[in-house]
């Protein structure tokens, strides 16, 4: 960092993006590094904006027919080698427990890198008859791919998921449920982390390792790269043959049952950073901001500033809005204002004595070109909740704008690697992984999206420099 700058600040995106989301994710508080190699500690803050992400996807996953169990962390080596693309996809990321109780197992045991497996297993048992379909089960947990280039967030050994799986009857309805699941994570995307995300297939080339067909959602982040922020996988009967997960049909016949499986992951945190933070700090869309609202008592007001301040946040919490009274007296105003600035909290209320004197705070929104606003204390928990509403689709307006501007079609090579450069490509793609290859040595860009379900009949791809290994299902 330069001698002359601010030590709470960071580097500054258009300086060293990759430094300044480093330098971010550890002075807002959301992790640390954890002491074995590629690990993280979710710290409080960072953990409360996963809960609440996790929640409102939950809900939609139960709201759907989907039911929460949980599997082993250990599986048996041998099941992974049972779906051979499977093994071979991710022997390079596994974990694997030899020993256990001072003596060496007769079988390794490998610590989970998706379950699909286990699952699979467990599906045999349970399946019987088509009246046993569709079984549709959905897991909460971490899972280890042992990563050599760590970022928090993004890449990093242990990481915290849900991994949705399920059997049906047949190819179309295990395909309704692929893009079920595709539009539940495009929902979260925009309409809680005020994502513009792209929902598209991937190619031969880029598909879940045993997998049929892969579906993904792609964000641009504010590098003008792509981040696929969640996956949904079309398995066919490629798992239920390994695992014997059949079915008697109604017609008396022993048929194989196709299968799906999908994931978000933690990942999504650092999506959200990098959607929306600034040179400042982090930018937190108010639906899973960990606090919507952040009053600081400034001047000499004492106790009596301080007991309005905690009135008026019991009243606020009652109007549903999450908020902090940063009570801390050892710190400076213009510290707490910088930090929550850091912390990315959509408002902040300034309450002093003149303030008290005239039954108003003044407003500061973490985004705004119109400075300080005084709103009055009595009708604060009736106009907040709209103001935060207003913020959210600011900052879905903002990012889908900045997606869209830095976006270009491109119908030549020339024009092609001029928008890869600097954000995504729509163009034509015959979907070989020979040319993906070529393409990735020459410029550096993948195919994000292939043949967009935003635009069906396009068959282009989206194309996204360097964009971080997935993290997700």
């Amino acid at each position: 960092m330069d001698a002359g700058r601010d030590e709470r600040s960071v580097t500054p995106q258009s300086e060293d993006f990759s430094a300044w989301y480093n330098e971010l994710v550890l002075r807002a508080g959301l992790v640390d590094r954890g002491p074995a190699k590629g690990t993280m500690v979710i710290r409080p803050y960072g953990y409360r904006l996963w809960e609440l992400l996790q929640a409102e996807l939950d809900r939609r996953i139960k709201e759907t027919g989907h039911d929460n169990a949980y599997f082993p962390l250990l599986i048996p080596e041998s099941y992974l080698r049972r779906e051979a693309e499977h093994v071979e996809g991710f022997s390079p990321e596994l974990a694997v427990v030899t020993h256990a109780g001072g003596k060496e197992l007769e079988e390794p045991l490998v610590v989970r890198p998706t379950s699909e497996t286990i699952i699979g297993e467990m599906m045999s048992r349970w399946i019987s008859s088509h009246r046993d379909l569709p079984l549709l089960l959905n897991q909460w947990a971490n899972v280890v791919r042992w990563e050599l280039r760590p970022r928090m967030f993004l890449r990093t050994t242990e990481f915290l998921w849900q991994e949705g799986h399920t059997a049906h009857a047949g190819e179309a309805d295990a395909m309704r449920e692929t893009m079920l699941a595709l539009g539940l994570y495009e929902e979260v995307a925009r309409d809680i982390a005020a994502m513009p995300v792209v929902p598209g297939e991937k190619t031969a080339g880029e598909r879940f390792a045993g997998a049929q067909r892969t579906f993904t959602i792609e964000g641009m982040m504010r590098d003008g790269r792509a981040l696929q922020a969640g996956t949904s996988h079309y398995m066919g009967t490629n798992f239920a043959r390994a695992f014997d997960i059949s079915y008697t049909s109604a017609e008396g016949r022993l048929e194989p049952c196709h299968t799906t499986s999908w994931g978000m992951s933690t990942r999504m945190i650092g999506g959200v950073i990098m959607t929306h933070g600034d040179d400042k700090g982090l930018v937190l869309p108010p639906r899973i901001a960990p606090y919507q609202v952040v009053i600081v008592p400034v001047g000499r007001g004492g106790e009596e500033v301080l007991a309005e301040a905690r009135e008026l946040a019991i009243r606020l919490r009652a109007a549903g809005v999450r908020v902090h009274v940063d009570d801390r007296p050892h710190l400076s105003p213009g510290y707490k204002f910088n930090d929550w600035e850091m912390r990315g909290v959509p408002v902040r209320l300034e309450l002093g004595p003149r303030d008290l004197a005239a039954r108003t705070a003044l407003m500061a929104r973490r985004l705004t070109e119109h400075g300080k606003e005084p709103i009055p204390l009595d009708t604060a928990p009736g106009v907040l909740p709209e103001v935060l509403d207003d913020f959210q689709a600011l900052l879905l307006r903002r990012a889908t704008a900045f997606r869209d501007d830095h976006t270009r079609e491109t119908g030549d090579w020339d024009s092609f690697t001029e928008a890869v450069a600097t954000g995504w490509a729509l163009a034509g793609h015959c979907g070989d992984p020979v040319c993906e290859e070529d393409i990735k040595a020459r410029t550096g860009a993948t195919p994000a999206a292939y043949r967009s379900t935003a635009r069906p009949s396009a068959g282009r791809a989206y194309g996204a420099t360097r964009p971080p290994r997935t993290a997700s299902a």
